[in-house]
């Protein structure tokens, strides 16, 4: 009898005490996948996806679920709940678990979460090379709605003409969550408050008027303006991108090819897909690695 038949796949809340056997797991699945496509891992570290597990797993602000299979752990699953429109990830299965369907149990977990909390809409991020998880999201029910790429390095062009960059003040907030209705059609209030408290967050101004802002020009940051001009005033304000990189919509092809032209090179191709509720953007952004 195979293990696939022998083994039971089993589904529980995480909690803190996951987080240290979860994050070599994490660790170990994103390093394996990407080492075996030739590719950098998102992750530099097994102290990083301890900590970022330690931290989703102790927050009320994400719905946090791991599978067990036979009673050791085998991998998680998170659920960012600080907006209407619910973020994906990091889902990671150890690489001893696979065809045992704990990724589809983990997957599946999250949106019955969602959808009980009568969530919109649920996005998530994935690596375009990843075979195995575009088929399972798609199966699941996920659309693809933007191809991206992560983009790392540092302008050579420091400013835009007519452009002001500075850190967002908690007087700023009113103004970001007006632009991101009016862009996405829901407001990110809460990661933009819990920026600004971090100091990472930025806006642009043009005559005196928030055009654009930032949570972080990072791997877990999003970013929205009114033009592709705020956006590359935001991203050439930056001395580093932090993590992986920035996303940049590749359909933006105005923006993708400044960044090129101005010494940004891409990491990798990854997808942005969705399950209910998505609204065509109505202005320049960048999602986060959640959405």
């Amino acid at each position: 009898m195979s293990r696939k038949t022998q083994s039971k796949v089993s589904v529980r809340p995480a909690t803190p005490d996951d987080a240290s056997i979860c994050g070599r797991i994490c660790y170990d699945a994103f390093s394996t996948i990407s080492s075996a496509h030739g590719f950098p891992c998102d992750f530099p570290g097994l102290e990083i996806t301890t900590g970022l597990l330690s931290m989703m797993f102790s927050s009320p602000e994400f719905y946090c679920v791991v599978a067990e299979v036979d009673g050791q752990l085998m991998g998680s699953n998170v659920l960012d709940e600080r907006s209407a429109i619910r973020g994906l990830g990091p889902i990671t299965i150890d690489p001893s678990a696979q065809n045992l369907g704990v990724g589809r149990k983990l997957m599946q977990a999250v949106m019955d979460r969602a959808n009980e909390r009568g969530a919109p809409g649920i996005r998530l991020v994935q690596a375009a090379f990843h075979n195995r998880s575009l088929s399972l999201y798609a199966s699941l029910g996920f659309t693809v709605r933007e191809p991206l790429s992560c983009m790392q390095g540092r302008t050579l062009e420091r400013s835009i003409p007519g452009c002001e960059v500075r850190p967002a003040e908690p007087a700023d907030q009113n103004s970001c969550n007006v632009l991101s209705r009016r862009v996405h059609g829901f407001e990110r209030g809460v990661e933009l408050a819990q920026a600004i408290d971090q100091g990472t967050a930025r806006v642009v101004e043009r005559s005196g008027r928030v055009t654009g802002y930032t949570t972080h020009l990072a791997f877990f940051g999003h970013s929205t303006a009114e033009t592709n001009v705020d956006l590359q005033s935001l991203i050439a304000s930056a001395e580093s991108f932090g993590g992986s990189g920035i996303l940049v919509p590749s359909r933006n092809s105005v923006l993708l090819r400044w960044c090129l032209e101005t010494g940004l090179r891409v990491v990798q191709p990854m997808t942005l897909m969705s399950a209910g509720l998505y609204n065509e953007p109505a202005g320049a952004w960048l999602p986060s690695v959640l959405f």
